[in-house]
């Protein structure tokens, strides 16, 4: 058995599987809660839940299994990057049958091999309404034997640098198939494999670069730069910032997603703030509200934390998309610049491609 402790001193026990907590053993975490019914295997290789314990609201996880982990040049064919990085994994029920063709192995297998607890028999309904009410909470994941304790401490993962954990290590090059159209530096915040993967079947060769790479030392040709999402509070990316102002005094063209978003506007001056519980599923509505054939909303995937503040953007500077259910800046725009910015994910994995069209935009922007 294993149990959940909140930081209010709420204590919930459930059943274990995945990787197995011994008596004394704990994982900390930002307990936060995601409402996709599909997309497991590329939700949990996403390396913006880094440091965070995730609640799933779908009522069963696991039916059709884990693919193969196969890939090749650091990049995989199927997940979001080659390892889990949450903390911990909440579930109602667990299924231990795959019912999927290109099932490998289960999820709790899956979970074993990378070392990630996790939690099931829980009421992740109620528990979600919990967070829904207070917001997103610190937790420990621990054995059925611990307690809480007014003196028990809660670590938060918002005050570390999760950037430099997932992060790219050194630079690589990786060239599309046949002649390749144009050329990205790559900013790799902790990036998606589907949006390298985007560029590569697009015609781009992709330069991937670490969070703290000189962009100005790059000698590689390259015809516009690119930001990615990442984990954690965006002000601790501050080597980050420095690139995109650098790119910007350069005129370089310029395009980021999710935690790039929010890096370009801190890298402009304008501020960042925590939301309450983030955004976190496959089917968040985004209005595109700067369109020439009127305003258009899309349903995107998404997974932040944090949001640009609107009443902090200088001149020049517009709101382009905009989250539909609360109104939070989803897009940033320059009026006269190239540099533009969305909060969600056109790349999908998982979730709708209704936004794909944006890197063939990007794309068109950088061989224009």
């Amino acid at each position: 058995m294993l149990k959940l402790i909140l930081k209010d001193g709420t204590q919930i026990k459930g059943e274990s599987f995945g990787h197995p907590l011994k008596k004394g053993e704990f994982v900390d975490g930002e307990v936060v809660f995601n409402t996709g019914m599909v997309g497991y295997p590329e939700t949990f290789t996403d390396p913006s839940y880094c440091g965070q314990i995730l609640v799933l609201t779908y009522p069963m996880i696991g039916n059709y299994g884990i693919p193969s982990e196969s890939g090749e040049n650091g990049l995989s064919e199927k997940f979001e990057s080659l390892k889990i990085h949450l903390r911990g994994i909440i579930v109602s029920e667990e299924s231990s049958e795959n019912t999927h063709w290109e099932a490998k192995k289960t999820l709790s297998d899956f979970l074993k091999k990378h070392k990630i607890p996790a939690l099931k028999g829980v009421d992740t309904r109620a528990l979600t309404q919990k967070l829904r009410e207070h917001g997103v909470m610190l937790g420990k994941l621990t054995h059925e034997s611990a307690s809480f304790s007014k003196k028990m401490v809660f670590e938060d993962p918002n005050t570390q640098n999760l950037v430099a954990e997932v992060s790219t290590p050194s630079k690589t090059i990786l060239k599309a198939p046949g002649k390749a159209k144009a050329s990205v530096a790559l900013i790799d915040c902790g990036i998606k494999h589907n949006i390298i993967r985007s560029f590569l079947e697009r015609g781009v060769d992709v330069i991937r670069l670490p969070w703290n790479h000189d962009l100005s030392t790059v000698e590689e040709k390259y015809d516009g730069v690119f930001v990615s999402n990442g984990p954690g509070d965006p002000k601790m990316a501050d080597k980050t910032v420095e690139s995109i102002k650098w790119a910007m005094k350069e005129n370089k063209k310029i395009f980021g997603i999710c935690l790039g978003s929010q890096l370009m506007g801190l890298a402009v001056g304008a501020k960042t703030y925590k939301l309450k519980y983030g955004h976190r599923s496959a089917n968040q509505p985004c209005t595109d509200v700067i369109n020439d054939k009127g305003e258009r909303c899309y349903i995107t995937s998404q997974n932040h934390g944090f949001a640009v503040d609107e009443k902090t953007l200088p001149n020049g500077w517009k709101v382009w998309f905009r989250n539909a259910n609360d109104g939070t800046v989803e897009g940033l725009k320059h009026k006269s610049k190239p540099w533009s910015s969305v909060q969600f994910h056109p790349e999908a994995s998982p979730g709708p491609e209704d936004a794909a069209y944006l890197f063939d935009e990007f794309i068109e922007q950088m061989t224009g």
